[in-house]
């Protein structure tokens, strides 16, 4: 069998045709380096699920809050009631009396009798009206007296006078009909007014 390995022409021996293909088959197989290989190191773009997690690391970046809403505007203050609040035979009792009773004797008149009931009016005319309030004021022995009318039962509304010297009256007034807000001071001031227009206050 003739020795099939080749020798040069130095006398060294030549690979054969399988050395020469071993390296070439080699590089074929090996793994691209282009290629990504999965690996267990972590590398600088992939972050640490323990530093990400807030539970196993408290020095975690917390997300940011939310903006705090816009609080409510603040309710308006109520203004506290007024002595002009109170139910209409309340206010009357209790504010309105006491007041003209007051401003009267201060005027000169210390006899005046006030009352305050509901009943027809005490005109000529006015039989088949209905009831109404009244506040009624007299002195001087009954001679002179005065009717202040509240139809509306209400002190904002409609309001009604009258007076007569020892017989019965036949004229009923309007009273303060261009005020737009009636107050306890006003209706004081304006029965006063209307008396001493009467020449029945003070030295009259």
């Amino acid at each position: 069998m003739a020795d099939q390995t080749n020798h040069n022409q130095a006398g060294e021996v030549a690979p054969s045709t399988v050395d020469k293909q071993a390296p070439t088959v080699a590089e074929d197989n090996a793994p691209s380096t282009n290629e990504p290989v999965a690996t267990s190191l972590p590398t600088a773009n992939t972050p640490d699920p323990k530093a990400a997690n807030p539970k196993t690391n408290p020095n975690a970046a917390k997300p940011a809050a939310a903006p705090p809403k816009d609080k409510p505007a603040a309710a308006k203050k109520e203004k506290a009631p007024t002595v002009e609040d109170k139910p209409f035979v309340e206010f009357i009792e209790q504010e309105y009396l006491p007041a003209v009773q007051k401003a009267i004797a201060q005027q000169g008149v210390p006899d005046l009798q006030l009352s305050f009931a509901k009943q027809k009016f005490p005109l000529a005319g006015f039989d088949s009206a209905e009831e109404c309030w009244q506040i009624i004021g007299k002195w001087q022995d009954n001679l002179r007296q005065f009717n202040l009318y509240f139809p509306d039962e209400d002190i904002q509304g409609k309001k009604g006078f009258s007076c007569n010297e020892g017989k019965k009256p036949s004229t009923l007034e309007s009273f303060l009909i261009d005020e737009r807000k009636i107050t306890l001071d006003l209706l004081v001031f304006g029965l006063v007014q209307r008396l001493n227009g009467q020449k029945w206050l003070g030295r009259n």
